[in-house]
This record gives C-alpha cells, structure tokens and sequence, in this order.
C-alpha cells in the first residue's frame, strides 16, 4: 500500500494499534505510533495524532498519554479489566460442559480484549484435579439454540442418549426423538441441564444438555402452561440434588448447631431454623428425596439426622439397608 493512501483508515486504524499494542505499562511514543502506521500505509504528521487522539477520547476510547521516564500514548480503562479477563479465563478453562478445543477458542478470543503484553498473562493454564471436559462438541451450540427456544416459547426436538462400556452413544427410546417444551436451562454439578415440559409423558422432567443429539428448534408452541404455571428455575435446582428424580415434599432434618452454614449454603438463606435442644436446630426443606439427597445426608455423619415425613425416614432406611447388603 503506498505511502498517504487510505488516508480515511487512519483513525480506525490508530485505535486498533493503540488496543493491541499499549497499556498503562507499555505506550507508545508520537514517533512510534507513525512508524506503526506507515508500516501500514498510512502516512501521518506529529501534529495530526494529537488531534487523532482528541478525536478517539470523543469516541470514548480511555486514551491517555504520560511524561516522564517512560513517555507515551496508550489505553487506560477498557471494557474488560485484566483481573475479570484472568477470571474469565479461569472459568472457561475448568468448565466442564465446554470442550478443550472450544475452550482454547473461547480464550485465544479473550486474549483480544487485552494488549498483546497482558494477553501473555491470560495464556495460562488452570489445573482442575483430573478435570473431565465433554466430548460432545454440540453442547456449545446447543445452548444457544435452547435459549432461543426459551425467548420464542417454541418446542424442541432432540435424540438423547448414555455411553455404554466401550464409549459408545446408546440412543434412549430406540433413537426415537423427544419432543419437549423447554422451561429453564440450568447449571448443577457443572453440568448444564434442559427443564421442560415432556410431550410424551405430560410432566416436568429434565435433561442433560451434553447428551442430546440432533437438537432442533420447532415451530410448534410450548406446551405444559398449566403443569409448569409459575415455574421458577432456581427453586428446581435447589430441590434436585445432582438432578436426581424422586418423590418430592418437605422434609424435617435435625441438625448440630455446627451445619448452619451447610444447610443455608444447600437450601438457600430463607430455611427457616428452630433451636432444638443446645447443640442442634431444626431445619423443614422443600426437596426431591433422591439417591443423591440421602447421600448427602449420609456425608453428613451423625450430624443430620432425617426426622420426618415417615416416607422419608423409610427412604433414608431402606437406602442404608441396600448399602449394607453390598458388603455382606
């Protein structure tokens, strides 16, 4: 590109120069950002960057300019800070429901929102002891494509199906497609899950967002308003431990005084607590009395303790009877 043309990509040309390459730690002088554009083609005079610069602030680009020991143009505040880009690299990287490739995608695009120089410190690598990423690359795009199922209130179709033995998809309902008006996506046990209304059974269920294949967006409308009216998403998750099915109602747990903060952290800060003795309370949850739950009662030790409905007692009982039949 010859010297002087292209005069009109100047501007855009000497922000972008500024984003990759400054930060408050690396400006660049007036001399370096023309020699940065003639590299490039366009020519420019010491006088016109400073009105260059004017121009950008009016723009809303954070440019500002420092004297001194270490002279210079460069950008101040951007969109993202580079410790919320450290974090967001953090949690891309552990996320288990993205795989590795689409989470090296994700972060070489985060790099871009940094200078070059504090990119190099987002290019790290997050250990997550024995991290699992998915090895279906659609859940990315799945997403998407239920959120908007979501927005519209239009029904979905998709196959779902387990891994058998040797790594295999094995199609539930012999591959035949479940046709489901979508509710509310979830995130739980950092697995995203779909909660819908299911056409074929006229009930609220819900599904894994990694083991659907061939997920499509219909035109048909929702369904189930009268089975999901008032449906809160965050409600589901709290009562469906690890997403686990079973029967659901208020359960009474008597708890040591010391599991305050893990009752609140499980069911929220509106469980109501009852002073039961000096050292325990009483706590009444609404929750899915599930194989995942009574395991976390048993985590517990004798700390928690199931004291009603009597269905529940029974559950909690006949789970440690089965248990115990598996050493026997």
């Amino acid at each position: 590109m010859a010297r002087g043309a292209n005069q009109k990509l100047k501007l855009p040309l000497l922000e972008r120069i500024l984003l990759q390459e400054t930060d408050e730690e690396h400006p660049m002088t007036v001399q370096e950002l023309i020699a940065a554009l003639e590299a490039r083609g366009v020519g420019a005079e010491r006088k016109s960057i400073y009105d260059d610069m004017e121009a950008l602030r009016q723009l809303d680009v954070d440019v500002q300019s420092r004297k001194g020991k270490s002279p210079g143009w460069f950008v101040g505040a951007r969109t993202f800070e580079l410790a919320e880009l450290k974090l967001l690299v953090d949690a891309v990287q552990s996320c288990k429901f993205i795989t590795r490739k689409k989470s090296d995608a994700l972060i070489a695009k985060l790099e871009t929102l940094a200078s070059r120089h504090e990119a190099r410190q987002l290019q790290r690598q997050v250990y997550v002891d024995r991290r699992v990423k998915t090895m279906n690359e659609s859940v990315y795009y799945n997403i998407d494509k239920l959120h908007a199922a979501i927005s519209g209130a239009h029904a979905v179709t998709f196959k779902y199906f387990e891994y058998n033995v040797r790594k295999e998809k094995v199609f539930r309902r012999e591959g035949r497609r479940y046709q489901v008006s979508p509710y509310g996506l979830l995130w739980d046990n950092e697995n995203y899950y779909l909660a819908g209304f299911d056409h074929q059974h006229a009930e609220l269920r819900h599904y894994r967002v990694d083991k659907m294949a061939e997920l499509a967006v219909t035109c048909l409308p929702r369904q189930g308003d009268g089975t999901c009216e008032n449906f809160d998403i965050a409600s589901y998750a709290q009562k469906h431990f690890g997403m686990f099915s079973g029967r659901e109602g208020q359960v009474t747990l008597r708890c040591r005084k010391g599991l305050v903060g893990v009752v609140l952290d499980r069911f929220g800060q509106d469980v109501m607590l009852v002073p039961d003795g000096e050292e325990h309370f009483s706590a009444t949850v609404r929750a899915v009395v599930s194989p995942q739950f009574l395991g976390w009662v048993f985590g517990l030790g004798d700390g928690v303790a199931v004291t009603g409905p009597d269905w529940a007692v029974a559950a909690l009982e006949e789970q440690m009877e089965a248990v115990g039949r598996q050493y026997r």
